[in-house]
């Protein structure tokens, strides 16, 4: 017997079954996964928004990552090159995927330089500046669940999952590993800090995957529709 010959086949069937079994494992969590919980169902509509593609852009039939910068767009630059590296460039082209940054009317100018600092010779399709009157901006911030209210020029860190159907998505229970083991107070969360890295980088995009898989689930008939929110009450009657 050639022990060469017996040795490279056995390589090269560790070669050929690791990949199969790593996929066997990772197959039923597809199915298994837990959908991005519903944290508000009333998020009002975009009125009166003119974009800066003179474009009618609307929240509706959309997955949209909201957010507002205020009067002085470009003092969100970081929180903007943040978005744009860590959740746009990851899921531009997805369909009926797009950032929306409400802005107040007359911020026009200032707007279209911070576009050209993230765009980069790049056609930011799916990246759309809406402007609106100041009492529209607030109308629309107070639709949404939020932990803080707007800054005075009507701008915050914070951005929000919307999806098609108007509903703000997050997460109930938002505890790590580690506080669920030593039965930490349940706390959620409601939207993504955009100048933290890590929250934007493992949550928010994350959770934008998620909810891309439930849609994909949807329109091939396989969706499961228990969630988080369903373990979180079952949770709270135990």
């Amino acid at each position: 017997m050639n022990i060469k010959l017996v040795k490279r086949n056995v390589v090269l069937g560790i070669l050929f079954l690791l990949p199969v079994t790593f996929l066997l494992f990772l197959y039923p969590s597809t199915h298994n996964y837990n959908p991005l919980d519903i944290v508000n169902e009333h998020v009002a509509e975009l009125h009166n928004a003119i974009s800066d593609t003179n474009d009618t852009i609307v929240l509706k039939d959309n997955l949209t990552v909201l957010g507002f910068f205020g009067t002085h767009p470009m003092n969100n630059l970081i929180a903007t090159s943040n978005l744009k590296e860590l959740v746009y460039d990851k899921f531009k082209g997805f369909k009926h995927f797009q950032i929306v940054i409400v802005l107040p009317e007359n911020t026009q100018n200032e707007a279209k330089v911070l576009k050209k600092e993230i765009s980069r010779y790049e056609d930011l399709k799916y990246w759309h500046f809406v402007f609106v009157q100041p009492n529209d901006i607030e109308t629309l911030y107070n639709s949404l669940i939020f932990d803080k209210p707007l800054n005075t020029n009507l701008s915050t860190d914070q951005v929000f999952i919307i999806d098609k159907d108007l509903s703000q998505r997050g997460r109930l229970d938002d505890r790590t590993d580690r506080e669920l083991k030593s039965e930490t107070s349940i706390y959620s969360l409601n939207s993504y800090n955009c100048l933290e890295v890590a929250e934007i980088k493992n949550k928010m995009s994350e959770d934008v995957r998620i909810l891309f898989t439930e849609y994909r689930q949807k329109r091939n008939g396989n969706f499961n529709s228990s969630s988080r929110r369903d373990d979180q009450i079952k949770k709270q009657d135990e």
